[in-house]
């Protein structure tokens, strides 16, 4: 079986997304099944003390509509888009807490709190490279209405 370029920028991209989606979905309904100790978590931050309620909602809220958004075809680049943009922000308070000296425990969900900073910031950079992968071939996709697995399966 011969798979034509254009397929295989449509599984990257399947794949990518998926990933991100099984990310989101997790990080999100693991904090928003202990909004509490996330809130907690985010208050011991120098950096979101003061907006700790706020981001203890929106962040678990904004992961899980950003999932939302990658199931379907149409909001996919938007959602690719948010997700590189979410995992930059991400990536750079991991930076800025690395820097800041003190111990801080990490506030994501699951099994991901298990990660000491710099295995953390390891797996964000690659989700980022991912995204802009991903961004980047669903942009360039001449078809991106066909770009779900049923879609690439029937070709």
């Amino acid at each position: 079986m011969n798979i034509s370029n254009g397929m295989k920028r449509h599984i990257i991209v399947e794949i990518i997304v998926f990933f991100f989606i099984l990310l989101f979905v997790y990080a999100g309904v693991s904090k928003l099944m202990d909004l509490q100790k996330f809130r907690i978590q985010i208050g011991q931050s120098p950096i979101l003390a003061n907006i700790a309620g706020l981001v203890a909602i929106a962040v678990p809220l904004i992961e899980v509509l950003i999932a939302i958004a990658l199931v379907f075809p149409k909001t996919r680049l938007p959602g690719l888009l948010a997700s590189l943009c979410l995992m930059i922000m991400f990536t750079t308070y991991i930076v800025l807490i690395m820097n800041s000296g003190e111990h801080i425990p990490c506030s994501c969900g699951g099994v991901l709190q298990q990660l000491n900073w710099r295995d953390h910031l390891i797996f964000n950079i690659v989700f980022v490279i991912l995204g802009i992968l991903g961004t980047f071939l669903q942009y360039n996709n001449p078809d991106k209405k066909t770009s779900t697995i049923k879609n690439i399966l029937l070709q």
